[in-house]
């Protein structure tokens, strides 16, 4: 890719309003290469990164994020997860048959949106929102109008080559002129696909916005990283029965923990849990 993952954020000069541009190209296919997931999921889970990747960004907080879908369509479930520092990952989990021309709400069927955001400090919130609009975007510019009550809109394009994405708002608690921001939004939404996922952020926005004074921060890298270890997973295997534990280790010989967001697995025989109970558990890599 000769475009490097990357969220740019920037301000208008002469409007109150905001903006970000964020690329996940590679985050998204190391996201979905360990899948066998249907083009058509492929895509929502791109998407879905750009969305997060975004959303994330408006909130001045240190902590985590979570986007969610879930339904009772063929795909169940597709999440992502996110933090301030940028560092994605994702899964879904879907049945049967899911063909190439198939739509958001197609796929997901009867379904909501759920967004939670965990604040390392503070509060746990979370809202959720039907899937009335036909597209992820126009079901997030929904979440932002019914939630905190600020003009938003999301310009997300993906293709085979990578998911990028825009993100426009008014500033909250201040005025605005809701023509400077449907003008904004207009200019915004001349941008070829082939040019928000291709080009270098500053190009792209000096084809959109080269007639407005805006600033554009330094951008901050979007990496694609699993929070899976060894550790997690001895933590969970100490929450377990002891006799439930014991009845696999005698039935399998080992215990194999898989992490469904990355496809690592992590093994533990008799000596492992025997250690665990004791604390005495060790880091060594015993990935395979």
């Amino acid at each position: 890719m000769s475009v490097q993952d990357q969220l740019h954020r920037y301000l208008f000069e002469n409007a109150a309003v905001r903006g970000e541009l964020v690329n996940v190209s590679n985050t998204w296919h190391e996201t979905v290469k360990n899948h066998d997931y249907p083009a058509p999921v492929q895509t929502l889970l791109g998407e879905m990164l750009v969305a997060t990747s975004l959303l994330t960004a408006t909130l001045k907080f240190d902590g985590e994020i979570t986007v969610q879908l879930q339904g009772d369509g063929p795909l169940s479930l597709a999440v992502i997860n996110g933090n301030n520092n940028q560092e994605l990952r994702g899964v879904a989990r879907f049945k049967g048959e899911i063909p190439d021309d198939s739509t958001l709400k197609s796929m997901v069927g009867n379904g909501y949106l759920v967004i939670t955001i965990s604040p390392e400090k503070g509060e746990r919130y979370q809202g959720v929102v039907g899937l009335e609009g036909e597209t992820l975007a126009e079901c997030l510019e929904d979440y932002f109008m019914r939630s905190e009550q600020l003009p938003t809109r999301l310009f997300i394009r993906t293709n085979e080559k990578g998911a990028a994405g825009i993100l426009l708002q008014v500033m909250p608690a201040q005025e605005t002129n809701k023509d400077d921001f449907d003008h904004l939004a207009a200019l915004t939404e001349t941008i070829k696909t082939e040019e928000l996922i291709d080009l270098p952020a500053n190009d792209v926005l000096w084809r959109l916005y080269h007639q407005e004074e805006a600033t554009v921060y330094e951008p901050q890298p979007v990496v694609y990283k699993c929070t899976c270890s060894r550790e997690r997973c001895g933590d969970v295997l100490k929450t377990l029965p002891q006799e439930e534990v014991d009845e696999i280790i005698e039935e399998d010989g080992k215990i194999d923990m898989h992490c469904d967001y990355c496809g690592s697995h992590y093994i533990f025989d008799a000596v492992d849990i025997a250690a665990i109970r004791t604390n005495t558990v060790e880091n060594s890599d015993r990935l395979h």
